[in-house]
């Protein structure tokens, strides 16, 4: 039997549910001040974290007084792009956007050059590396403000540096969709650590199988980690990447009706309500990124620009934010992370206004600031 290290939990910021949410393809409108419309295109606002993303955002539309729309757009390409046109023919001043793939970027960007809005990736960036013209549109664009983001590199190799150490060797990848720009980083650090690993232990070699996608819904992720589990009958760990929650959540009950529950260890960069009790029976082994503040920090920079207080350089891709990730590793941490983020948001109204008028500057330290320390500096009094 595998000896089990200790399970961690890696979460960057976050807040708690908000019901009621529209369906998908759907358009809804926040009431608020007329003066400042800024559109939100997001793969879903029902999911676990785009329910979440919503909450916060919803947060800073109230707090600010802004008006704030939502297209739900699926990550599917085509819903994707026209989203951006739906939310310009609204009149909105801005869009924050996720999912975003580079490829579906040119036309998005194109269409807030012509209509004078602008445009701020949340949990995505364009790769200069992968991408060379599609970042270039960007640093042409005078709208394209630019992006708040992770290290996904990094994310993915301490995922599967985990596994690794924990004794698991086989590992499935179960990806979300094809071509998305997160994932292949997230890809490239599992890789990377599969690598390094096989290099030093010759005689103890790691395996990772090619992703399997299953998009965005809890039935794809089941099928994705059964399928993954046929075909490769070794499988002690299993990856599920990203895609929202569901395909995570879907993935988890396809192993426990199929018994396997703690015989597979699981790990993933979207986490779920019930995150601590799946850690405690062994649903989940280990969780990055869980982070959803990102919509919160692209909204303040497109608020800005709207109000001529940030303007981006000519030339350059705009305005980047790399929040760093926290790190739960004890059930301490995990009731002062549930206490500080879930139950009450990392941000209070008032705070959200003191920061809406901050340099850019300012702004970036306080994103790359934020941890639980942070929050109970701020809010344990």
């Amino acid at each position: 039997m595998k000896e089990r290290i200790k399970k961690v939990v890696a979460v960057a910021a976050a807040t708690a549910m908000l019901g009621s949410l529209p369906a998908v393809g759907a358009t809804t409108v926040s009431a608020a001040d007329e003066d400042i419309t800024i559109g939100v295109s997001i793969w879903s606002s029902t999911d676990v974290l785009g329910s979440q993303c919503k909450k916060i955002i919803d947060k800073a539309a109230e707090a600010l007084d802004v008006k704030v729309m939502y297209v739900d757009q699926g990550h599917v390409s085509e819903q994707v792009t026209s989203s951006v046109e739906q939310l310009c023919a609204a009149g909105c001043n801005g869009i924050i956007i996720c999912n975003s793939a580079d490829s579906e970027m040119t036309s998005a960007i194109q269409t807030c050059d012509a209509n004078n809005v602008y445009l701020t990736q949340f949990f995505r960036i364009i790769s200069e590396e992968n991408s060379p013209e599609v970042y270039q549109t960007a640093c042409n664009s005078q709208y394209y403000l630019g992006a708040v983001h992770e290290d996904e590199v990094t994310n993915g190799y301490t995922l599967v540096n985990l596994l690794l150490e924990n004794g698991d060797r086989h590992i499935g990848l179960e990806a979300w969709t094809v071509g998305d720009a997160t994932f292949q980083q997230r890809w490239a650090g599992y890789k990377q650590a599969v690598e390094e690993w096989n290099e030093a232990n010759p005689d103890d070699q790691a395996t990772l199988t090619e992703p399997v996608y299953a998009n965005t819904s809890s039935e794809e992720g089941a099928a994705a980690a059964l399928s993954l589990y046929n075909s490769n009958p070794d499988m002690d760990a299993l990856i599920v990447a990203g895609g929202g929650g569901d395909p995570l959540v879907g993935s988890i009950g396809a192993l426990a009706n199929e018994g396997l529950t703690g015989k597979i260890d699981v790990v993933s960069t979207d986490f779920l309500d019930d995150l601590a009790e799946q850690l405690e029976s062994g649903g989940m082994f280990a969780e990055s990124g869980g982070h959803f503040c990102d919509p919160l920090y692209a909204f303040l920079i497109t608020y800005n620009a709207v109000k001529g207080n940030y303007v981006k350089e000519e030339g350059s891709f705009g305005f980047e934010i790399e929040f760093p990730y926290l790190y739960v590793s004890s059930s301490e941490d995990y009731a002062n992370y549930e206490q500080y983020f879930v139950d009450d948001a990392p941000y209070t109204d008032e705070e959200i206004v003191e920061m809406a008028d901050y340099s850019f500057d300012d702004l970036y330290k306080a994103a790359t600031s934020l941890s639980i320390d942070d929050v109970i500096s701020r809010h344990s009094n």
